[in-house]
């Protein structure tokens, strides 16, 4: 007895790692006969696992999908990830989500032997979360929004744009996107016939949804970086030119990934296009990149960097300078 129920876990755990097995497969992976798979098949049925034949030359058994979840099997590795990922989970900021992911989290541990509680809660109590003050998005509209992403209908929803307008928007939704500890949702804005990046926790949907469309095909670089250059570009409220005395390829770098512009205009200058939330955190950006550089624009981030080079200076006399 003991054998069989031993072998009964190792085939639903090939069942559930791979969609699709012929019976000479699995006889091969665990040492027995095609007859004795067969019965074991008829096992795991009477478990209520829902194990569907399929006919053909190349037939086997395949682990289907039943009306109610089935006990899932998972090695010592799948375990601890699965664990480390439920409380990630528990600290997103979509609510509902957070509730859910903290008690599977608690029910997981429980259930884990010693060996594998003791890795987790290692992992547990060595990592956290910083602090989140951003605002929480309802788990329900994360799931209306993916829903139309899925099903590809146009969303109509009112927006709050960073002044505090509200505005109306049509688009055609293509992906959610966690950054920032933030949720965003990338699409087509039909009446600006362009890409654009929205705040989940500041649109508030329309029913019913548009119709249907086909899904354009998106500029090089993904989701992702189309919204990172989104998030940049709103939140660089004064836009600087700047004269860098090294290569653009030693710049180039550094900036690509928040949609700043470098040009060479020789083999030991260049020209970044950039912007910021202001021109006292520019003055500061601009002055870790560790090279010369001289601003071309505008004149009130020249006389942040001189404002910064007195206090610096003061700083680096000593405490009888201040």
């Amino acid at each position: 007895m003991l054998e069989t129920s031993a072998r009964l876990l190792r085939l639903l755990s090939l069942m559930q790692a791979r969609q699709d097995w012929t019976g000479t497969e699995l006889a091969r992976e665990l040492g027995i006969t095609a007859r004795t798979v067969r019965r074991d098949m008829d096992r795991l049925r009477e478990l209520g696992y829902p194990v569907t034949t399929v006919r053909g030359v190349q037939g086997g058994y395949r682990l289907g999908v039943g009306r109610t979840l089935p006990p899932l099997l998972l090695d010592d590795d799948e375990a601890v990830a699965v664990a480390l990922g439920l409380q990630v989970g528990a600290t997103t900021r979509a609510a509902g989500l957070e509730d859910a992911a903290a008690g599977a989290f608690t029910k997981l541990r429980e259930i884990l032997p010693p060996r594998l509680r003791g890795r987790v809660d290692a992992l547990r109590y060595a990592t956290e979360s910083g602090a989140r003050q951003e605002p929480t998005v309802p788990s329900r509209l994360l799931e209306e929004l993916a829903e139309s992403c899925h099903r590809r209908e146009r969303l109509r929803f009112d927006y709050c744009t960073h002044d505090g307008e509200r505005q109306r928007r049509e688009t055609e939704p293509h992906r959610l996107v966690n950054m920032g500890q933030r949720w965003y949702l990338l699409g087509w804005d039909v009446l600006r016939d362009d890409w654009r990046t929205y705040r989940v926790d500041r649109l508030m949907p329309r029913t019913p949804t548009g119709p249907r469309f086909h899904p354009r095909e998106l500029p090089s670089g993904g989701a992702t970086e189309l919204v990172s250059r989104g998030v940049t570009a709103a939140l660089s409220q004064v836009r600087a030119s700047v004269r860098f005395h090294t290569p653009a390829s030693a710049i180039v770098n550094r900036v690509a990934k928040y949609g700043q512009v470098v040009e060479a205009e020789g083999p030991d200058t260049c020209v970044l296009c950039c912007g910021g939330d202001s021109v006292e955190t520019l003055a500061m950006w601009l002055g870790t990149f560790g090279v010369p550089f001289e601003v071309l624009d505008p004149p009130q981030l020249r006389d942040q960097c001189l404002v910064m080079a007195d206090r610096y200076r003061a700083a680096a006399q000593g405490p009888e300078s201040c």
